[in-house]
C-alpha cells in the first residue's frame, strides 16, 4: 500500500504548508533528497496550536501528540513539494527539538510521536536516523520543532541559481 492510500486509511488530512515565519522555504530538493525545514505544530489563524515548555506546561504524553501533529505538517509540505507522498522512498534523517525545562530528559519519548507516525505511513521505510534534543526555547514558544530529510524518486530538478547570481551574469554579458 502506498503512502497516499495509507494516509487516507489513517484518516489524516494534510493541509498546504503555512507561510514560513522568516526568509526561508519549507523544503529544498537536491537530486534524490528532499530537505524539509523545521516545522512546528499546526497554526490556527496564524498562531501555533500548542505552546509551552515540556515538563512544566505539557506532559511527555501531550508533547508526543504535538510531535505527531508536527509530522502531519511535514507530510503536508512534502506532498506540496513532490505532488504525492508515493514518491517518498524512505525517511532518512530527523532532528527533533523539544522546548523543555532543564531537568527534562524524555526528548526521545516526545519525538517518538513523530517517528511512530512515519512508520505508520511508510512502513519500514519510515524508520530513520534521528536526533532528539532539548532546547531552552523554540520560535513562538512552540514545544516541538522537527526537520527531516527524505529520499525521493523521480530524479531531482537542477539546483536554481539565486536571482542575484543570474542578474550579475547578465550584467557581465552586457559589458
Amino acid at each position: 500500500m502506498g503512502a497516499e492510500a495509507r494516509i487516507k486509511e489513517l484518516g489524516i488530512t494534510l493541509s498546504s504548508p503555512p507561510k514560513p515565519m522568516g526568509n526561508y522555504v519549507p523544503g529544498v530538493r537536491v537530486g534524490n533528497l528532499l530537505f524539509l525545514s523545521g516545522h512546528g505544530p499546526t497554526r490556527i489563524e496564524g498562531n501555533p496550536s500548542a505552546r509551552g515548555k515540556v515538563g512544566r506546561d505539557l506532559s511527555t504524553e501531550d508533547a508526543y501528540k504535538v510531535a505527531r501533529d508536527v509530522g502531519v505538517n511535514l507530510l503536508g509540505s512534502a506532498r506540496s513539494i513532490l505532488g504525492s507522498l508515493d514518491r517518498v522512498k524512505r525517511v532518512v534523517k530527523v532532528l527533533g527539538m523539544v522546548n523543555a525545562v532543564e531537568s527534562f530528559a524524555e526528548q526521545p519519548k516526545v519525538i517518538n510521536g513523530f517517528s511512530d507516525l512515519m512508520v505508520e505511513v511508510f512502513g519500514e521505510n519510515g524508520r530513520h536516523a534521528r536526533s532528539a534534543v532539548g532546547m531552552g526555547s523554540l520560535p513562538a514558544g512552540i514545544p516541538v520543532e522537527i526537520e527531516m530529510i527524505l529520499e525521493v524518486s523521480g530524479g531531482g530538478a537542477p539546483a536554481r541559481k539565486p536571482a542575484r547570481a543570474k542578474a550579475a551574469k547578465k550584467s557581465r554579458k552586457r559589458r
